[in-house]
Formats: C-alpha cells, structure tokens, sequence
C-alpha cells in the first residue's frame, strides 16, 4: 500500500470507544499518524503503516500481535509504556512478511516469549536480507492450537493449513472474543498470495470456513489490510466473502485458460466476475491462480 493510500484508510476507520475500563486509552485515538483502537477487555488494534497491530494491555499482561515496521512499533511501545512498565509478556507473528515482521527487532530485551508457526520462522529466516535486525521467534508451533494464559486472558493460536503463505497463525484473544486473522482475510482489497511461501488458493478456502467454524457471530475479526472505503475491523460473515473472492478467482482463470484466452488477457480486469467488491488489480490474483491452476505450484 501506498502512504497516500494507507492514510485514506486509516482516516475512515474510527474508534469503537473507550469500553476497556483504562482511562489512558482516551488520549490515544489520534496521535502524530497512529491510533490505538480499543475493542473491548483491555483488546484492541493499532494501525500506522503495514499490517494491523493487535494489542492487550492491563495491569497483569500485555500481548502484541505483529509489530509492522521498527519506527511505528517504537510507537506502539511507547504507549504501552504510558499504562504500565511492566515487562511485555508475549509477542506473536501471523506470518513472516516484512510488514507484519519488520518491527519485532524494538521488541528485542522487551518480552518474556515470542511465538510464531515455525513454518513462520522458517520463512523469516529464509527471507531476512540482514538477520542482525531480524529478531527470531523462541517458541513455535507445527499443527493445531497453541496456547497460553496472559493475565485474565487466554491467547490461543490455530494453524488451519497453507493460505496466504504456508504459515499463517489465527490468534484468538479468547476471553475477549476477537481474532487477528493476519493477512488470511484481506478485507475487500485484492490480496497478496506468496506463492514463494507456499500458498494456496483452494486451501485457503478451506483455512476460511474452518475458521468460520470455529468462532461465531460475537467474535470480532481483526484484518491485516482493507481496501479504501472498508476497515481492518470486521465480521464473521467478511470470512464467507473473501472465500467467495478466491473461488470465483480460480474460477474465471480457468474457464477463460479452457476458452482460449492468454493469462495477460484475463489479467486486463479491475474485478472478478462474482466477486465485485474486491475491485482493483487484479494481475497478482491472476498469476497465483495459474500458477496453481496450470503449473502445480
């Protein structure tokens, strides 16, 4: 995203108010580019630049989930900072992408663990140009749930299988009922499928219902990226939407492949047939779904 674009849709989304009992989180809402957004039980998200910050802060436990870039995570910390001095007691990643994982080094000497799929670091590792200011999750996972307890919270993680990479974490604030979905769910904004690092379109949908099926219709769902217009903040029902989006993808990719048309010719689109509300380019979309259509990857 852009900066002009990333700050047309930070100015739209607004705060949900100050439900979480900390009387701090008033002057938080608008500062110097960055809000802290409350949700609710102590939960919210902060948004700079980059994938969306999840975030608890009380008097017993903090949790970060994603860090963006190293200035805007200086500025989460800082207001971290303001409600208590107590050491930060658990930093996730969703996924390994630098927007999400670029600022994890200013946590460094900051937090008691750091977890991640280890397909995630495995990913990070790989992908580092300079592991001096990379800093590396200690605790992973390979498969189901992970979880642990974080003051009045329980934080638990779930791996559903290769999506928008092969090592995407859901992560559910389980007292307080809100998930991070990472880059799983971009909300009406075409995604980015990291074919690199083996994702997959037809799974994804399969990662999209089982998620559907795990939570309900009270959980809130927090997105890494949105589109102009729409929020990082949403529904259950975004999960059925975005599912939508990548079936009717490789949908109109392989019925336009089996009647003739090259890839570049399918890729002159600014949304996909069934799927209009993901409008934008649509090129990147088109590539994954050949890639998987036609050449097994």
């Amino acid at each position: 995203m852009n900066r002009r674009n990333f700050v047309k849709q930070t100015s739209l989304i607004t705060g949900i108010g100050a439900t979480t009992g900390f009387s701090f989180l008033s002057a938080l809402f608008d500062q110097g580019g960055y809000k802290m957004n409350p949700l609710r039980n102590n939960v919210g998200f902060f948004t700079e630049k980059g994938g969306t910050i999840g975030w608890m802060a009380s008097n017993n436990g903090i949790v970060v989930v994603d860090t963006q870039y190293q200035d805007s995570a200086a500025h989460l910390i800082e207001e971290l900072k303001k409600k208590t001095s107590r050491q930060i007691d658990l930093l996730i990643n969703t996924h390994h992408h630098g927007d999400h994982t670029s600022g994890n080094i200013a946590f460094k000497g900051l937090v008691k663990e750091f977890v991640a799929h280890e397909n995630s670091k495995s990913n990070l590792e790989r992908t580092s140009r300079n592991p001096e200011s990379t800093l590396l999750p200690d605790t992973t996972y390979k498969s189901g749930k992970w979880s642990k307890k974080v003051g009045d919270e329980t934080m638990a993680l779930h791996y559903f299988g290769a999506g928008h990479t092969d090592g995407d974490s859901v992560v559910h604030f389980e007292n307080a009922n809100i998930v991070h979905m990472g880059d799983l769910l971009f909300n009406r904004r075409p995604p980015f499928i990291d074919k690199s690092a083996g994702a997959n379109m037809a799974n994804w949908q399969v990662v999209l219902e089982k998620t559907y099926n795990t939570f309900d219709n009270d959980t809130i769902f927090v997105y890494g990226h949105a589109g102009d217009g729409y929020n990082v903040q949403g529904k259950r029902e975004d999960l059925k939407a975005f599912s939508n989006y990548l079936a009717k993808s490789l949908e109109y990719v392989k019925k336009g492949i089996d009647g003739g048309k090259t890839k570049e010719a399918l890729s002159d689109v600014n949304e996909i047939p069934g799927a209009p509300e993901w409008k934008g380019n649509q090129s990147r979309t088109i590539d994954a779904a050949y890639m998987e259509l036609f050449e097994g990857k």
